[in-house]
């Protein structure tokens, strides 16, 4: 038997806009996703069929990467499914992972990383390589259109391009407040991309958040975290006018927002997650918890894509 691990990530900065080639910060963190992998008589995962629609990520990875016979496949996570903290991602790497380390091939992370972003791609239509690469690489990545100290790889889809950086955050808890509502990324992004033609302001949004997330990587590297705060409630009412806030993620910032420097959604929205950041994670939990959220504290995960056999 082999086991892969990889971790979630959390958009500090630049979800949506990073689809359109602006700049994001994603970091890596302690929640993981791990796959358990050993030849079978026939395909199961968890016991079921691997053509249940759940297992689609699964499926694709094994059909890219696995060349023998059946599989016997578990999976364990601690990442919540649908709420924007990567979950498709990490199950999607810790796969690839698996089955390369299974077969006895060397793990190449870049290799792992451009597999992975092709899968969730093709699964959602339109995506970025920003979870993907964070699930790879562990740590915390920043985005570009363009090369700069610290690459890491490129990526490439039709005319859009990325570069990913490998960037060192200081250690910090962040509160997670969860909607419980799993949105599609693949409609919000698609919904977006049409206010963005549509409409000037939606397309002067995409911009200014990429803007927000190099200076938020800067107040971050500084600890200035009074101005991260900011920068985030400033990311937040962007996303809002994308069209990919819900009331639920406005109660919880609003909720968050007194014990904390700043909140804002992250991922894809449409429902998902909102995250805080403060110096009293125990107290921005329970305010989230008392207007109904599921709220839980999270830290920066160094690790990314670990196999073992």
């Amino acid at each position: 038997m082999v086991a892969a691990s990889a971790p979630g990530k959390l958009i500090l900065f630049g979800e949506h806009a990073v689809v359109f080639g602006e700049p994001a910060l994603s970091m890596a963190i302690d929640l993981r996703t791990e796959v358990f992998a050993r030849p079978h008589t026939e395909w199961l995962a968890d016991g079921s069929s691997l053509k249940d629609e759940k297992y689609r990520y699964v499926r694709r990875a094994v059909e890219m990467a696995w060349k023998g016979g059946p599989l016997w496949l578990e999976i364990r996570s601690m990442i919540p499914l649908g709420c924007g903290l990567g979950s498709s991602a990490a199950v999607t790497v810790a796969t690839l992972g698996v089955a390369t380390g299974l077969q006895g091939g060397s793990v190449q992370p870049e290799v792992i990383a451009r597999n992975a972003f092709d899968i969730e791609h093709g699964v959602q239509g339109r995506a970025s390589p920003i979870d993907t690469s964070t699930a790879t690489h562990g740590s915390a990545i920043l985005v570009l259109k363009e090369a700069r100290d610290g690459l890491l790889w490129k990526m490439e889809k039709g005319d859009r391009h990325w570069f990913i950086h490998h960037r060192d955050l200081p250690p910090i808890r962040l509160v997670i407040g969860n909607t419980g509502i799993a949105a599609a990324t693949g409609p919000l992004v698609e919904g977006v991309k049409r206010r963005v033609e549509e409409d000037d302001r939606a397309a002067a949004a995409i911009a200014e958040i990429g803007e927000i997330a190099l200076e938020g990587l800067r107040a971050l590297g500084a600890k200035d975290f009074v101005r991260t705060g900011e920068l985030m409630n400033r990311n937040h009412d962007l996303l809002n006018l994308l069209g990919v806030g819900h009331p639920l993620l406005d109660k919880f910032v609003t909720a968050a927002r007194p014990y904390s420097y700043g909140a804002k959604l992250t991922g894809a929205g449409g429902g998902g997650s909102m995250v805080s950041l403060t110096d009293d994670p125990d107290r921005v939990r329970a305010a989230i918890e008392e207007v109904g959220g599921r709220a839980f504290i999270v830290e920066t995960e160094p690790r990314g894509l670990e196999v073992r056999a």
